[in-house]
């Protein structure tokens, strides 16, 4: 089992994640209300669902999408793939029967 708290990827396995993504819809928005409870039971609920997920955050500023963004990495445990305008992908494996198979390297 990988502890997800100091998962580190690869910039190999970033790529790899990247293809996957790239198709992805976002399944999660953050609003302008930013990380409601509402929002982070969306996110809990679909990281049941998926490995990996896309989410559109939308903010006034970098500085606020920066602490988003790092408040749905730290509630999710999960690493951040890729983060491109408002839109961020985060990885996490499922605990038993994971999906993904990552490359090594």
């Amino acid at each position: 089992m990988i502890n997800n708290k100091t998962m580190k990827l690869t910039n190999n396995q970033k790529k790899y994640l990247r293809s996957l993504a790239h198709d992805l819809k976002p399944v999660v928005m953050v609003g302008q209300h930013g990380l409601s409870d509402a929002v982070l039971a969306e996110l809990k609920s679909s990281m049941a669902i998926h490995e990996l997920l896309k989410i559109k955050v939308r903010a006034e500023n970098r500085e606020e999408k920066q602490q988003i963004i790092e408040k749905i990495a730290a509630f999710s445990e999960a690493a951040i793939v890729q983060v491109i305008g408002g839109v961020l992908v985060i990885y996490r494996p499922f605990d038993e029967d994971s999906v993904i198979i990552l490359p090594r390297r």
